[in-house]
């Protein structure tokens, strides 16, 4: 481990988790780790206390609330120093309307119909998922095959002043999706998320915290054509965002399908678990040393890096 030394410049970092798990799910526990042995300290804190606000880094990691606190939350973003991933890509990821927006930009989706708050809902014939389009965990996603009792949810949502999305359920997700992981812009590992959404008429069982639905994660070793949908897609935000891929810190595409046709069903840039338990130590290791590069590389990026002081 590299000690610190008095002259120089050494940044305040937070990894940002939310009050009911302000360190996170311990997915996360190897990066402070391999933050430390480049000379680099980290301290875990709630979005929301005070102290995170003097951070001269925040990043972004189990800010799992932010659901129901969205306006204050997305304030918190543009008010910190520095944040990973920036907050223009954070306001733009937590509305799932972002799908359509990826929709236009060619990359394959999962067919999504996006309902503001005060516009009549459609549902097509058949199985769907109903969801709000600012959620996390799948809280408030439920599966349906009548459509009366679709609409009856959609409303419910719309009545609580929430935007609602609405697709047709794909049968291949009882195979469970597949989560792309990317770090610093390039393919890092994948594991496999079993199936979380219950059948029709049916919740998600969540976790103590309340926060997530439960998940059955295992290790994955996708096709290319998946990966190359996942390239596809973190491409399509940079480009979108004006930003170079390696600026972007973490990425999680979700998909669905093998290498025939898969689609993407969410692209995770605010809070997404990485799944570095998945691995197996020697990958781990890497992958967590690929995400303290990417810090690093940050904190030069933002005037932070070890030759850098204080202004007085």
């Amino acid at each position: 481990m590299k000690l610190a030394r008095p002259d120089v410049f050494h940044p305040r970092i937070v990894f940002a988790g939310c009050p009911s798990l302000p360190q996170g799910d311990g997915d996360d526990d190897g990066l402070v780790r391999a933050l430390r042995h480049r000379g680099l300290h980290v301290r875990w804190l709630a979005w929301d206390d005070p102290a995170a606000a003097d951070a001269d880094l925040v990043v972004l990691r189990a800010t799992w609330d932010y659901v129901d606190r969205l306006e204050e939350f997305l304030a918190w973003t543009r008010s910190v120093r520095n944040l990973l991933n920036p907050p223009e890509l954070v306001a733009w990821n937590t509305d799932k309307r972002y799908l359509v927006d990826l929709e236009q930009l060619r990359v394959p989706v999962v067919p999504t119909q996006y309902f503001e708050v005060d516009a009549p809902v459609r549902v097509p014939t058949g199985e769907v998922v109903v969801k709000p389009a600012v959620g996390a965990g799948s809280a408030g996603a439920q599966r349906f095959t009548d459509a009366d009792a679709a609409l009856a949810h959609a409303a419910g949502l719309q009545a609580q002043g929430r935007a609602v999305l609405v697709q047709p359920y794909d049968p291949r997700i009882a195979d469970g999706e597949t989560a792309l992981v990317f770090l610093n812009g390039e393919e890092s590992h994948a594991f496999t998320k079993g199936p979380i959404l219950p059948p029709a008429g049916q919740e998600p069982d969540f976790d103590e915290s309340g926060t997530y639905a439960e998940e059955s994660l295992s290790p994955a070793d996708p096709d290319d054509a998946v990966w190359r949908l996942g390239r596809l897609a973190v491409h399509a935000v940079t480009q979108r965002f004006g930003m170079a891929a390696e600026d972007l810190l973490y990425a999680r595409v979700d998909v669905i399908g093998g290498p025939d046709d898969p689609r993407l069903l969410e692209l995770e840039l605010v809070e997404p678990s990485l799944g570095f338990r998945q691995l197996g130590e020697a990958d781990r290791d890497e992958a967590e040393r690929r995400f303290a590069l990417g810090v690093e590389s940050a904190l030069d990026r933002f005037g932070l890096g070890p030759l850098a002081h204080r202004r007085q």
